[in-house]
């Protein structure tokens, strides 16, 4: 039976990214972003507001984007999967984390100190877990020359502008 792990998020960052670098210089990006859902109460009538927060990791040539693109409050569209780890606290406890592995990203919203101009944004996106990457916006100036594997490679087609799904939408959406 087909199984299938996907998450998309449309949130705010609650805090500036987090890069790291491990031992073989693969980038590693940790991100919270908070997500709120806004209800009427069916019995007082009051307006309730849950706000629930999410740990997102980016890994390698996206994380090295979401850490230079990226700002606390910045709106930001993310997919990915969930992915739950296994680690050993200092008394040697198992301890689990569950956190979203971003495959996509896609920022919103205009400039917030330095972000991609205009309405719109960047959009990025990892394939096949390596470094090499899409983008929906013009090349940042720090794009590494592409390896050579990725000249066999046909390019990959642009995308049309309402792919993306948020182009046809309405301005009143209910939620």
């Amino acid at each position: 039976m087909a199984s299938v792990n996907k998450v998309t998020l449309i949130g705010n960052l609650g805090r500036d990214p987090e890069v790291r670098y491990t031992p073989n210089g693969a980038a590693v990006c940790n991100v919270s972003i908070a997500t709120t859902r806004n209800w009427k109460d069916k019995n007082s009538g009051d307006k309730v507001e849950e706000t629930e927060w999410h740990r997102v990791v980016f890994y390698d040539r996206l994380a090295e984007i979401a850490g230079e693109y990226l700002k606390k409050g910045r709106s930001v569209y993310v997919e990915g999967r969930l992915k739950t780890r296994k680690w050993q606290d200092k008394d040697g406890k198992d301890n689990y984390t569950t956190e979203i592995v971003a495959e996509q990203m896609q920022l919103l919203g205009g400039r917030e100190g330095g972000g991609m101009g205009g309405g719109g944004g960047g959009g990025y996106g990892q394939q096949g877990g390596g470094d090499d990457f899409n983008q929906e916006a013009p090349a940042p100036a720090s794009r590494p020359a592409a390896r050579p594997a990725a000249a066999s490679r046909p390019a990959p087609a642009p995308a049309p502008k309402s792919a993306t799904g948020f182009d046809d939408m309405d301005d009143d959406i209910p939620f």
